[in-house]
C-alpha cells in the first residue's frame, strides 16, 4: 500500500472516530431522546469505531510492514 493511500485510510478512520464520539456525547447528553434510540445509536457508534480501528490497524501494518521488508503478495 503506498503512503498516500494509508494517510487516506488514516484519515477516514480519523474523521470516523470524532464523528462518532462527538455524536455519541451529544446524544447522551440530549434528554429529549428516549432510551431505545441512545441504545441503537450507541451500538451504531461502537461498530463504526470498530471498523476505524480496524481501518486503522490495516493501513499502519501495512505501513510498518513495508519498512520493515516484508512486502505483501500483491498478485491478484
Amino acid at each position: 500500500m503506498s503512503r498516500r493511500d494509508a494517510i487516506i485510510l488514516r484519515a477516514a478512520a480519523g474523521w470516523t472516530l470524532f464523528i462518532w464520539v462527538t455524536r455519541i456525547r451529544n446524544i447522551l447528553g440530549d434528554e429529549t431522546r428516549d432510551t431505545s434510540f441512545k441504545v441503537v445509536h450507541t451500538l451504531l457508534a461502537v461498530v463504526s469505531v470498530a471498523f476505524a480501528v480496524a481501518i486503522w490497524r490495516v493501513a499502519s501494518r501495512s505501513r510498518s510492514g513495508r519498512r520493515s521488508g516484508d512486502r505483501a503478495d500483491t498478485s491478484s
